[in-house]
């Protein structure tokens, strides 16, 4: 089988081939065998199980056909959905599909957390609020599957939270089965895969991020329990309206939900939701702008290099969808001034140390956090599915016209503010815990709770048999009724 599943992929150049759309290009997907990844089309040793099969081969080109694959104990690595290092997180689920989720790994033990606390970041995001968003009606409510205990605490195990689809209309996507939506997803996932979810455009769409708004209610919590930390977005230009009046230093999340435009400043968002509604009523959509401050950074965040705390920031923030844009600080304005215009002078404050008389860096300097108010912009584009008639073209190759339709946000900016605060958490979170992990392990007096475990009462005396008070011993039956109380 081996042999003939070599002869059937290999070609001249070595590549793999893969039946695409008409239109698309050769595709090199990854593969994995146990440990070994490759690029496919690049020879790689093959499996010892296999070599004994086939002495004398060298190399094994394999064909990235699942079934094929699973037969010979191999797996094709699941890409794209991750995000994070030490706080790891995975989303899934298609918009049409079961429902949508996240797993997150890497959630610090004993932390208290409720289902409400996401419950109320996803009630930002969830779709229906208002007649400038999507009327597609899901209460997104969700559940804890894994990874806190009964009494509210986590494990230190994997969290997956699962919400479920309800009112989904698959059949409203008949006419995009074929023809392909302008600017959207539909054209490169069929290059790509070659096969796409059709109906509510699967992982493309916007629905996606609800597991991101899901464990970033996890990360929120973490970082305002250690260090205060504060993260808050709004929409701050919708089309060419440009918010005003708003104080980076003072705003509050009720000032941004105190009306559906998500602006702080009322008069700005009264004529953003005007802007919106003129496109909305034609069958079009509109841009817009999100911009995130983020107060009480902690110092020190950030990594020379690669893991600059702005560019995770920018990965972060254009894995959203429909965003086109980034800026930190003073972004490309700032090319406009000179350096001794645009450098944040040094001073002492008697209170909190070292700060910056301005703050053109936007909170990061070298890539590392300074302790300033962190603030970044993200620029979406104009909702790519609008009912308007479009010249577009089918899987066959045809030219054909779309007009499309299905519920969809004329503008997605003010539901994308909790998922820009969500992915700044995230980004937060795991730089938080790497910065812990490699700055903060020596120089510690006690190293106890490292080397010997978190719990005491299993090696130090002052704490064997329970806390020299109440005594050690208890009951099986006062046990019981001590966890049942729980």
């Amino acid at each position: 089988p081996c042999a003939r599943l070599r002869d059937r992929h290999a070609s001249a150049s070595g590549a793999l081939s893969t039946p695409p759309p008409p239109f698309a290009s050769r595709a090199h997907p990854h593969v994995t065998m146990g440990s070994v990844t490759a690029v496919a089309g690049a020879p790689v040793a093959a499996p010892a199980s296999l070599r004994r099969r086939h002495r004398g081969a060298a190399a094994l080109r394999l064909a990235p056909r699942p079934v094929a694959s699973q037969r010979r104990g191999m797996s094709v690595r699941a890409m794209g959905s991750s995000f994070g290092r030490v706080f790891r997180v995975t989303t899934f689920g298609e918009s049409h599909g079961g429902g949508v989720g996240c797993v997150v790994d890497g959630v610090p033990p004993r932390l208290e957390l409720t289902r409400d606390e996401l419950q109320f970041e996803l009630d930002r995001r969830r779709p229906g609020q208002s007649r400038i968003t999507t009327p597609r009606n899901e209460e997104d409510s969700c559940e804890i599957l894994s990874g806190v205990g009964l009494d509210g605490i986590t494990l230190g195990t994997p969290i997956a939270v699962l919400v479920r689809n309800k009112d989904h209309r698959s059949q409203d996507y008949g006419e995009i089965a074929v023809a392909y939506r302008p600017s959207h997803a539909d054209a490169t996932y069929d290059m790509k895969y070659g096969v796409r979810a059709i109906a509510g455009g699967g992982r493309s769409s916007a629905r996606e991020t609800i597991g991101r708004v899901a464990a970033g209610a996890i990360a929120k919590k973490i970082l305002k329990q250690i260090a205060g930390t504060e993260i808050l977005a709004y929409v701050s230009q919708v089309k060419d309206v440009v918010a005003t009046g708003v104080d980076h230093e003072t705003f509050t999340m009720d000032d941004v939900e105190a009306n559906i435009a998500r602006c702080p400043d009322a008069e700005s968002a009264d004529r953003m939701i005007e802007a919106i509604d003129k496109v909305r009523v034609k069958g079009d959509s509109c841009g817009g702008v999100v911009t995130c401050v983020v107060r009480g950074c902690p110092r020190g965040l950030g990594a020379p290099v690669f893991d600059k705390l702005e560019a995770d920031l920018a990965k972060a923030m254009l894995s959203l969808p429909a965003t086109k844009g980034f800026e930190i600080g003073s972004g490309f304005e700032g090319v406009n001034t000179t350096g001794s215009e645009h450098n944040d002078e040094f001073y002492m404050d008697p209170k909190t140390g070292i700060r910056t008389r301005t703050n053109r860096s936007g909170g990061i300097q070298g890539g590392i956090s300074n302790g300033e108010i962190v603030e970044l912009k993200i620029a979406f584009k104009p909702t790519s599915t609008i009912t308007q008639p479009q010249n577009t073209v089918n899987r066959d190759g045809v030219d054909v016209e779309l007009k499309a339709k299905g519920r969809h946000d004329p503008c997605v900016v003010p539901r994308a503010v909790p998922m820009v605060e969500s992915m700044v958490a995230l980004v937060l979170v795991d730089h938080l815990m790497m910065q812990y992990a490699q700055c903060n392990l020596l120089g510690r007096e006690d190293y106890s709770n490292l080397v010997m475990g978190n719990m005491k009462t299993l090696y130090d005396p002052a704490f064997i048999g329970g806390d020299g008070k109440s005594g050690g011993e208890m009951s099986t039956k006062d046990m019981s009724a001590a966890f049942s109380e729980d």
